[in-house]
């Protein structure tokens, strides 16, 4: 165990490495262009979540993200934007996305691989507190220009760092097992099965989002999304979204009392990064510790851009419990994907449609 956490810890502060040069050079764009703050969040939740994903990512599937992330980070402005002007129709067009980057995973590695880079901005997309730069900075042309721009930024600054640590550091990443080749009997396929849960679950998620939350809708969104990625099964899902329930009710009494101190500027934000950093290093053990740092840190986000941070935790736990719910629901009865495995033998790897995004 005291292995698994000093690698662990090796891991985190490689990603959060990149964040801070990602963050950095978004700073100083910012200042340059004078862009919005919000490019500076944009920056961090892409390079957060594009780290993982390209920890073992041979040249190839680096030429990729280097291709679709730029391109679908400037479309999730739009899709954003959308969402603000024409609820329904915005709600439609990102549900279809996350629906797609699912869907393909019957193509192969490569194609799971594209979907993940499909998924990412669009996650983002929920943690930004609205459009990566508002509309009054720049037109629609421009913004998707800058949007672009911080994918690639997230993508450098991920190489960079990792690159660095594969040359001189003390650990070389384990490379992913690959699933054994082996097609489901299940019809529709598991590819299929998931994607219509995903799309279901999201579907309802943005319904009773704005019915009941306002514009607090991306909480419940967020966790219809994350408890559900990379289904492995009905038990998997409920896992999941225990997890993260349990884990945002420890982040709501760190952030009470972070508000409770009073910090504030600055300090908030070297805090905000700070507890990333532990929700990375602990994230292996348990989902629930990066659930609770996640919370945490979107707290403290919330009140550096103004927001009653403490007033809105107990809103942000109803909406974590209702996407948890329908997520566990559409899993559970909407064409559930079963695992099979054979008595007395080890269970079976995952096959790549069952592979995490």
């Amino acid at each position: 165990m005291t292995a698994k956490l000093i690698r662990n810890a090796y891991e985190a502060v490689l990603t959060m490495t990149a964040v801070l040069l990602c963050w950095s050079a978004a700073l100083l764009l910012e200042g340059v262009a004078g862009l919005h703050t919000d490019v500076l969040v944009l920056a961090c939740a892409l390079t957060l979540t594009l780290a993982g994903s390209q920890r073992t990512a041979d040249t190839g599937r680096r030429l990729t993200a280097l291709t679709l992330l730029p391109v679908t980070a400037g479309a999730s402005v739009f899709v954003g934007r959308l969402i603000a002007s024409h609820y329904a129709i915005g709600a439609a067009v990102y549900t279809a996305g996350m629906a797609l980057a699912i869907w393909i995973r019957r193509y192969g590695p490569a194609a799971t691989k594209a979907g993940t880079l499909i998924a990412l901005p669009l996650v983002a997309l929920l943690v930004v507190p609205g459009p990566a730069l508002p509309p009054e900075a720049q037109d629609g042309l421009v913004t998707w220009g800058w949007s672009a721009l911080i994918g690639a930024l997230a993508c450098g600054s991920v190489w960079l760092v990792q690159g660095l640590a594969d040359r001189f550091g003390p650990w070389r990443p384990d490379p992913a097992p690959a699933p054994p080749a082996r097609r489901s009997r299940l019809h529709p396929r598991p590819s299929t099965r998931m994607a219509l849960q995903m799309a279901a679950g999201i579907a309802v998620a943005f319904a009773l989002g704005d019915l009941l939350f306002d514009d607090h809708w991306p909480w419940v969104v967020l966790t219809a999304y994350v408890a559900a990625s990379g289904n492995r099964g009905r038990t998997d899902v409920l896992r999941k979204g225990v997890e993260r329930l349990a884990g945002a009710c420890v982040g709501t009494l760190l952030a009470a009392g972070v508000a409770a101190a009073g910090l504030t500027g600055h300090t908030a934000v070297a805090l905000m990064f700070t507890v990333l950093a532990i929700a990375l290093w602990l994230r292996p053990l348990n989902y629930a510790y990066w659930a609770a740092g996640m919370t945490c840190a979107l707290s403290l986000l919330l009140g550096y851009f103004g927001q009653n941070a403490q007033h809105l935790l107990p809103v942000r736990l109803e909406g974590i419990a209702v996407g948890a719910a329908l997520s566990v629901a559409s899993a559970w009865w909407l064409l559930p994907v079963r695992k099979r495995t054979t008595p007395g033998l080890p269970r079976p790897a995952p096959t790549q449609e069952h592979a995490e995004a």
